[in-house]
């Protein structure tokens, strides 16, 4: 089974198509994600490391987008983080307050992404590669942030995910090989569609969080980009829907634990035993939607965002609950909106039609 296709989710669809029980394989999963989830909340918080989301987030997007590991993924997860980390430092040493002359740089880094998501190839290095560059642009637009200290934590992240899934794959690996996945093929103007499909709808979120001071809206900047995955406009109007429902089973959960805590959220080991908790019943969720992004994944990434930059030993996250979700509510409209242009724009064309739509 080749690694690109191995880590490229199959039709969105086909997690409205729910599994009756689980198979060990994904039993695995669950566990791998659940408690590398709540190993990387435990260290961020132990280690009191800033930019927390990057530490939460990054472990659950590995484990819940990639089945099996490999050196292959493993090279794909850590040369884009580093591919990432340059870009983000010539673009802001070279052209940083000047926005303008960043969007078109911005826009051709998001095609080449979503050019080899198409062509499924290195389709994770596409991936978290688009969902890293879209976080970095929007935290380091910001007059009071060190851009170089961003980049350091967003390094030392990689780095410590990348250990974590190894660790998790190595204490609970697959029971039996996976079967492999086979994709439809598609043409060069399907192909064209979704690349500028990709590009154009991450670069306008791009030009939409540097127009507004929006700052906390982690969450909602991260769904405008996981709602892209489909690489088409069925697929994101699906996807939408779902990562709404996502966004508000993850903001449920994390009220509840809240709520359970009371005033004790800055106990550090409760806190971890609840989350693991929580992230196993995602997983679960995530794992009987075929392990494609959907309603648990959705709940996977809120929790990771809400415990991992926003929980503090002085500060709970009930207000952030609130907030996160308006914002993402907001930004899915938003997305979808513009998807259903620049599809309905690119399909116009004979050159950038979409077989299938």
């Amino acid at each position: 089974m080749s690694t690109e296709r191995a880590t490229e989710p199959a039709n969105v669809l086909a997690s409205a198509r729910l599994k009756r029980q689980l198979s060990e394989n994904d039993l695995r999963q669950c566990l791998r994600i659940a408690s590398g989830g709540a190993l990387a909340f435990f260290l961020c918080k132990l280690f009191d490391q800033e930019y927390g989301a990057f530490f939460c987030v990054y472990p659950m997007l590995l484990l819940g987008l990639v089945p099996s590991l490999n050196a292959s993924l493993v090279r794909q997860f850590v040369a884009q983080g580093l591919v990432v980390s340059l870009e983000v430092a010539l673009l802001f040493g070279l052209f940083g307050g000047r926005p303008a002359l960043m969007i078109p740089i911005v826009f051709l880094l998001f095609l080449y992404r979503f050019a080899l998501m198409a062509r499924s190839e290195l389709f994770l290095f596409g991936a978290l590669g688009s969902v890293f560059l879209s976080i970095l642009l929007n935290f380091a637009s910001y007059p009071h942030t060190d851009v170089i200290d961003l980049l350091g934590y967003n390094s030392w992240a990689i780095v410590q995910s990348a250990a974590i899934a190894g660790l998790m794959f190595y204490l609970f690996p697959d029971v039996e090989p996976r079967p492999a996945r086979t994709l439809p093929p598609k043409d060069a103007a399907s192909r064209r569609h979704e690349a500028l499909l990709g590009a154009s709808v991450a670069t306008l979120s791009f030009i939409l969080f540097q127009c507004l001071n929006l700052h906390d809206s982690l969450s909602a900047q991260v769904a405008s980009i996981l709602l892209l995955f489909p690489m088409h406009w069925k697929g994101s109007h699906f996807a939408g829907r779902i990562r709404a429902v996502g966004t508000l089973l993850g903001c449920a959960i994390a009220l509840l634990i809240m709520l359970m805590l009371y005033d004790h959220h800055d106990l550090l080991p409760p806190v971890t035993v609840l989350l693991w908790l929580a992230a196993m019943a995602c997983a679960r969720w995530h794992m009987l939607e075929n392990g494609v992004p959907g309603i648990g994944f959705g709940a996977l990434t809120t929790l990771a965002i809400l415990f991992g930059q926003s929980l503090t030993h002085s500060q709970d996250i009930i207000f952030a609950i609130m907030y996160r979700l308006s914002s993402v509510s907001v930004s899915v409209l938003l997305t979808l909106f513009a998807v259903f242009l620049v599809h309905r724009f690119l399909n116009r064309f004979a050159l950038t039609r979409h077989h299938s739509h």
